[in-house]
């Protein structure tokens, strides 16, 4: 199918012409009917499956035609867990828009300024781009509010559930009116983000589109079986000191340790730099900007900070903390490998990673090889084969260790002491 197909405005066809796209997605094509026609949606989409245009097209192709209410604020609400993405948001809706003049796109975020926003809030706008904390100092503020809002997008729902922004959700559409249509988009369609939904939304329709097999052919992907926390180090030590590691990306689960492996690899002679929520837009442009420009070899981020991150470079990302699911796996080693170049995505790994490991290993299609570097292996229970790497895993954690002694200490052997 065209999209000519989707009955969007001939102006917006026609950037989405210039923007080089031929034929709709298929999120595109299964959420953009039911969003023009009013419909509340519930869509389960991951990254590169095009559902930026499946909600920015119809949203634009309603601003087409002048709101019916006079004042000030915005018609499109889209709210976002990171400034990265709000940032990349608004670059689309103004690549998307450029043929109509009349559509204005305001992008606001934590981490920078607040009269440069402030500013650009005081003006006439029709789309309003933000992070759920700056949204709501500008309401307390009174710089922004929704008479005239008519659709609200909440995008990577389960990301902001998970950096615990519930309370502020659900602050921010109690502020919006009622008749408003709601449209979710999340990486995962379970638990929690039900839960928002049916809160939030009026009998929502449901959309699961899968991503095509990503199988980063160009990406040497290898497994390094770790026993503990110093292991891990050993290790990273190690490869970072080899010939050929030119540009690292290091992953690391929190921002606190971000920083302290920063220290750590400084002490050893690497140039490194972190790269986390906790530091403001200008510190983070500037780490970016020292990779870039061969200041730093090293740069050490979480997920979350990394999400905007486009440096072709990067020969090596390594996962010093595992990620938690297929998708961060398949961002995180997507920031090598670029433009066709080759590079290698390293994994630290412990026993109790083998079932996502699998999970990681049935999305892309691809086995990842385990690999010893001499004299840095782990302790036999570690090396566990692939068909035999699947340990019993139990709900409740640590509760359920003190149950027997018997039990809890049979257990102990078979899991990393971290």
């Amino acid at each position: 199918m065209s999209f000519d197909n989707l009955s969007l405005h001939p102006k917006i066809l026609k950037a989405v012409a210039e923007a080089g796209y031929s034929e709709p997605t298929k999120i595109q094509l299964k959420a953009i009917p039911k969003i023009m026609k009013g419909f509340d949606i519930r869509a389960s989409a991951q990254t590169g499956t095009g559902k930026t245009a499946a909600f920015l097209w119809p949203a634009l192709n309603r601003l087409v035609v002048p709101s019916p209410r006079a004042g000030k604020g915005p018609r499109v609400l889209i709210l976002v867990p990171t400034r990265e993405l709000a940032m990349q948001i608004a670059v689309q809706a103004e690549k998307y828009s450029k043929h109509l003049h009349r559509v204005k796109t305001v992008c606001v975020f934590g981490g920078v300024p607040y009269h440069a926003q402030t500013r650009k809030l005081s003006r006439p706008y029709d789309i309003l781009i933000a992070t759920p904390g700056r949204l709501i100092d500008f309401m307390n503020q009174r710089k922004v509010d929704f008479p005239r809002l008519e659709m609200l997008v909440l995008d990577e729902a389960d990301r902001m559930l998970d950096m615990g922004f519930v309370e502020p959700v659900e602050q921010i559409v109690e502020a919006t009116p009622s008749s408003r249509q709601t449209l979710l988009f999340s990486a995962t369609l379970q638990g929690s983000v039900i839960k928002l939904s049916e809160r939030l939304m009026n009998k929502p329709m449901e959309i699961v589109v899968h991503a095509k097999k990503q199988k980063h052919e160009n990406i040497n992907q290898r497994l390094h079986y770790v026993d503990n926390l110093q292991h891990k180090n050993r290790l990273l030590n190690h490869i970072l000191s080899e010939n050929g590691v030119d540009y690292a990306l290091v992953f690391t689960a929190t921002k606190r340790h971000a920083d302290q492996l920063v220290g750590e690899l400084k002490d050893k002679g690497h140039q490194a730099a972190a790269l986390h929520g906790d530091m403001n837009q200008r510190q983070r442009t500037r780490a970016i900007m020292q990779l870039r420009d061969g200041k730093i070899k090293i740069l050490v981020a979480t997920d979350v900070a990394a999400r905007g991150i486009d440096v072709q470079l990067i020969t090596h990302v390594i996962n010093f903390d595992f990620p938690n699911n297929v998708e961060d796996y398949v961002h995180r080693i997507g920031r090598t490998g670029r433009a066709g170049i080759n590079g290698t995505a390293l994994s630290f790994v412990a026993g109790r990673d083998a079932p996502l490991v699998k999970k990681i290993e049935e999305f892309t299609g691809h086995q990842i090889n385990v690999v010893e570097i001499a004299g840095l292996e782990p302790r036999p229970q570690q090396r566990t084969s692939r068909s035999t790497r699947r340990p019993r895993s139990h709900p409740g954690g640590a509760k359920r260790r003190f149950k027997s002694k018997a039990k809890s200490s049979k257990r102990r052997a078979s899991r990393p002491r971290y």
